[in-house]
Formats: structure tokens, C-alpha cells, sequence
């Protein structure tokens, strides 16, 4: 840190999620906000709302609020008066603009911004940050500004899943153990990103391998979920096909760790608590999932390290 820190209420940190509808009615427009506008077709529209409604509704926005609480409060503790946390959302209010809005009006001079997903892409990540970046310099002048492009290889995010797949393993039967496979997974994108040369295909591989290294984990693999169907090939191997490969090898249980998700949401309660341990239920195969981070207090500790480390690029530019 800084050797004199900023003044109280001096920095603001955005925190900023992918969204979800607030209920059934608010499933149009999330899709059409999603679509750049188009109306989406009403099957899309009826598929949708069929997901959410096996898990229940989605728990994110609730989550998303939890951790910026969290990590307002672990900010509190070491600094306090310091910081102040907003969150912006790319698809469902509050937007990331009226987030950035909102700290321009409270006369905020610093702002730390960071999206909750551990792995950079200039698909993905980049888009939240630029609009971020746009919506706090208009009008000129705007606020100076940090922004943390990613954070999959953060050590305490590395401690913190192997916490967490270290317990999953240990809840398994030892014959279940012995031939189990742990999968690491994340949103999958289109192929294109390895021609492009953006670090979001190796960022995964990258996150896996150190848990393993810290467990010293004898069977591991990646896969990737959750992709969109676009007419273009996206990066794979997918998890149903991981799965369905380990049951042919013997595999008696899988623990999947979604390393590229920060909270329960649809691609974690649905895709993979729902449809793939269905697959792996009819193969003869357990699948168990380790807890999401979500609000964990330990997650917010580490997140409020990545956040006093970019801010003091905000003290210290140089």
C-alpha cells in the first residue's frame, strides 16, 4: 500500500457482474439488452424462463450485492473510510453506466474497477471494462481510474478452490476417490479467441493446474460449458463430453470445480447441478460440485486484496 493513504471515501471500487432478469417479466428485456437491442424470439424468451424456473429463480443479483457488502466490509476493516463499493451489472439494472453515474455524482476522485470473473478475455471481460471506462471519463474530467483485468492466478483465489476441491475430494468413499477425475471448467467462447491470440483459452488450463499443484492432484483435466449456440465452433472439449469420457474410462466420480464462475447462477444451478449430473447419473458416475465462492468470507478477503493492490496504482502511477 501507499505510505499516505488516500483521504476517507476517496476510492471507489466498481464491481461489476454479468446480470439477471428480477423475475419473469424482466426476461424479455435481459434478453433483448443481451441481443443489442433485438427482440428475441418468444422460444428463447420460453426457454429461458424454463431454466430459471428449475432452479428456482436466479440467485445472482442477491449474491452479486452480498459480495460488494463483503468486500465494502473487509475494505472497512484495513482502510477504513477509504473505500466505497458500487455494482454494475452488464445486462440487468443497475447498469454499469448508472453505476458509474452514480460515483461522478457522489464527487468520488479514485475508482478501482473489477468484474467478478477471474479470466480476461477481450470478448468478455474487456467489454465491461470499457464501458466502465467510457461512462467515468463522460463528461471530461473523469475520475482516475485502476482497473484489475483479471485475476485467475491471485493466490488466494488458487487457496481458496483448493479449499474447496480438496473437501469435495475428501467427502467421496475412498473407492470413489481412487477413481475419480476433477474437471475445472469455465463459460466456454468462440474458438476464434485462440486466433486472436487472447488469453482467455489459457487462462483456464492455467487456474487448473495450480489447484492441482497445490493438491498434488493424481487425474485433472479442463473442460468447457455453457456454450452458445451461434452457429460457430467454440472451444471445447465440452464437460458433457469430459464426462462422458471418464465414465468410459472407469471414472466412479467426478468433482467439477467451475474455477471461471464467482457465484451460483444459471450455467452453475442448471447446467451442471441439473444437466450434467443428470448425464453423469445415467453413465453409473457421481458428480459433485464444490460450493461456489458466492459471499465467503474468505473470498471477499481476497478480493479486497485485489482491490488495495490496484489501488495503489491510484497513489503511485508510476
Amino acid at each position: 500500500m501507499a505510505e499516505h493513504p488516500p483521504g476517507p471515501g476517496s476510492i471507489a471500487v466498481l464491481l461489476m457482474a454479468y446480470g439477471t432478469p428480477s423475475g419473469p417479466e424482466a426476461v424479455e428485456p435481459y434478453l433483448r439488452h443481451m441481443r443489442g437491442g433485438r427482440p428475441p424470439e418468444p422460444a428463447a424468451v420460453a426457454d429461458l424462463q424454463r431454466r430459471y424456473d428449475a432452479i428456482g429463480g436466479s440467485p445472482l443479483a442477491t449474491i452479486t450485492w452480498a459480495q460488494a457488502e463483503g468486500v465494502e466490509a473487509e475494505l472497512g476493516r484495513r482502510r477504513a473510510g477509504v473505500f466505497r463499493v458500487w455494482v454494475g451489472m452488464k445486462h440487468a439494472p443497475p447498469y454499469i453506466e448508472e453505476a458509474a453515474a452514480a460515483i461522478r455524482a457522489d464527487g468520488v476522485p479514485n475508482v478501482v474497477a473489477m468484474v467478478l470473473a477471474p479470466h480476461y478475455s477481450r470478448l468478455s471481460v474487456e467489454g465491461y471494462l470499457s464501458r466502465a471506462r467510457a461512462s467515468l471519463a463522460e463528461p471530461p474530467p473523469g475520475p482516475r481510474l485502476a482497473t484489475v483485468a483479471g485475476w485467475h492466478l491471485e493466490p488466494g483465489f488458487i487457496g481458496w478452490l483448493a479449499e474447496r476441491v480438496g473437501e469435495a475430494l475428501a467427502g467421496l468413499s475412498a473407492a470413489d476417490r481412487q477413481a475419480s477425475l476433477v474437471v475445472f471448467t469455465a463459460h466456454s467462447l468462440p474458438e476464434r479467441t485462440r486466433a486472436m491470440g487472447d488469453p482467455y483459452p489459457d487462462g483456464l488450463p492455467a487456474t487448473a493446474a495450480a489447484v492441482a499443484a497445490r493438491l498434488g492432484l493424481p487425474r485433472w483435466t479442463v473442460a468447457w460449458q455453457s456454450a452458445a449456440q451461434t452457429g460457430e465452433p467454440w472451444l471445447g472439449p465440452d464437460l458433457e463430453s469430459v464426462i462422458a469420457g471418464a465414465a468410459s474410462e472407469g471414472v466412479r466420480a467426478v468433482v467439477v470445480c467451475p474455477a471461471g464462475f464467482a457465484a451460483d447462477h444459471l450455467e452453475v444451478l442448471y447446467d451442471i447441478d441439473i444437466v450434467a449430473a443428470h448425464q453423469a447419473a445415467g453413465l453409473g458416475v457421481r458428480l459433485v460440485r464444490p460450493p461456489s465462492p458466492n459471499a465467503d468470507p474468505g473470498f471477499c478477503a481476497l478480493l479486497a486484496d485485489i482491490v488495495l493492490t490496484a489501488a495503489e496504482r491510484l497513489a503511485d502511477p508510476a
